[in-house]
Formats: C-alpha cells, sequence, structure tokens
C-alpha cells in the first residue's frame, strides 16, 4: 500500500559514533523521502564526526576513523541535510527515541534552528513493537519476506524501514494511512523535548520529569527558583532540552 500523504515525508536513518544523543555524531546519513504525487529522492553522506568512532561502535556498523577522515562534517553539510527535511514529516526505525533526537542535536550545534513543532514523526519500531515485538532485520523478513543485507547500513535500514511501513499499512486493517495518526499511534509519551526531562501533565502543561523539582509545572519551578534554567543551561542537557526550556521561559516573560 502506497502511503497517502499532505506532504513530503522523510525516512531516515543514522550511523553513529555511539548512543548518547547529547555526546555522540553522525558518521552516516541517509534520508529517502517521498512526495505526494509519488515521486522519490534519495540521499546518503558520509560524515566525519569530529571525534573517535570506537572500535566496539565501528564493529556494528563498519564505519572506521579512516573512512570519514576527509569527509566534510556536520556542520559543513547541515545546509543540505536541512533542505531535504525542511518541508517534511519524519520516519525512522526507533526515530522517536534515537534518530530524531540525535539528528536535532547536531542540527543546533551547527547552528540550525530545528524543531518538530509543524511536523510529525511516525517511529516505524513502534508499530512494529506495538504489534509483533522484534528487530529491523526480523520485521523486514516478518513484514516484507525478505533477508536485510547490509544491515546496519544507513542507507539499506532507511529502504527497509519505508518498505516496512508500506507493508504494515497493508497487513493492519486498523492501522490509519495518515501520517498524522500513525504519528499519534507511534507516539510513547507526552514529551515535550525529545530526550524526555520535561513533558506535558494530564493538563497539557509542561513538567519536569526529573530530579528534585519532578512533577513540578517548569513555568512554577523557572518563578520560584530562577537558578535553575541556568543550572540547566550550563550543565550537560541536550540542546534541544535547553531549547524548549527558553522557549517556555521566553513565553512566560511575554505573558507578564
Amino acid at each position: 500500500m502506497e502511503l497517502k500523504l499532505n506532504r513530503p515525508i522523510c525516512f531516515f536513518d543514522l550511523e553513529t559514533t555511539g548512543i548518547e544523543v547529547a555526546k555522540d555524531r553522525i558518521v552516516e546519513i541517509a534520508i529517502f523521502k517521498v512526495f505526494p504525487n509519488g515521486n522519490k529522492e534519495s540521499k546518503t553522506w558520509l560524515v566525519n564526526p569530529t571525534i573517535t568512532i570506537p572500535p566496539q561502535t565501528t564493529a556494528v556498523h563498519g564505519i572506521t576513523n579512516e573512512k570519514v577522515a576527509n569527509e566534510p562534517t556536520f556542520s559543513e553539510l547541515a545546509p543540505q541535510i536541512y533542505a531535504m527535511i525542511k518541508d517534511s514529516d519524519l520516519a525512522g526505525f526507533n526515530s522517536d527515541r534515537f534518530d530524531i533526537p540525535l539528528l536535532a542535536e547536531e542540527l543546533l550545534r551547527a547552528g540550525v534552528d530545528f524543531d518538530m513543532k509543524n511536523r510529525y514523526s511516525v517511529d516505524i519500531q513502534t508499530i512494529f513493537h506495538k504489534k509483533e515485538e522484534r528487530t529491523l532485520s526480523a520485521a523486514y523478513k516478518f513484514y516484507c519476506n525478505q533477508i536485510l543485507e547490509n544491515a546496519h547500513s544507513a542507507e539499506a535500514d532507511t529502504m527497509a524501514t519505508y518498505e516496512i511501513l508500506k507493508a504494515q499499512l497493508d497487513r493492519y486493517d486498523d492501522l490509519d494511512n495518515d501520517i498524522k495518526l500513525l504519528s499519534e499511534f507511534t507516539t510513547r509519551k507526552k514529551s515535550v523535548d525529545f530526550a524526555g526531562f520535561i513533558a506535558l501533565n494530564d493538563e497539557g502543561k509542561e513538567i519536569f520529569t526529573f530530579g528534585k523539582n519532578k512533577g513540578q509545572l517548569v513555568e512554577a519551578v523557572l518563578e520560584k527558583e530562577p537558578g535553575y534554567y541556568g543550572w540547566i543551561q550550563g550543565a550537560d542537557f541536550p540542546l534541544y532540552t535547553k531549547k524548549v526550556l527558553t522557549a517556555i521561559k521566553l513565553r512566560k516573560l511575554n505573558t507578564k
């Protein structure tokens, strides 16, 4: 089943130096863009992460420090990458918890003011886990009856993810072929930032989810403890979390 789209959607996958969103870097990114008229566009970049790729990570995706030594950095590639995704919804396999947060960190670090405010995200892994409980390779075998060659290659994983979503729509009659509804189905929790440090309570208001102010309204904490904002900005929190917190602070100031 082909996707019903109101605007483009970009399926993407990252290979990285590790799994820490705030610290690790992209070494390969593949984007497969599908347009509402059925046209498709694909692009893959190798990236010099500017930090060392640990041997245990190279053992997973096969990308060595030598292979990316002469490739462009993410900051150099950021304008091209953002130009490809800026008008699109996003989709991937475990993308809500890892790929989108890490991509956002890299874009913000490169000076691109990226956010998810006006776009949807569809995490194909969540559909799979809610329906079948498997891994990407098993999902590809289960839904498409094919063996995933070159697993942990960003391009292969991206194309497999796109094919899996189409097969999921064919298989599950109760799964709506609508990006907004798929986004709602694959959203695990009501977090405001990707990392889940700020979430929405039952009344739709932002609260902290960690530390001494866990469960407290963000606006109330910032008013009661002005230094808490500065502490978060100076600490090792993801850039997107800091961006969200700044937006809440500015919104509060503008309503006074």
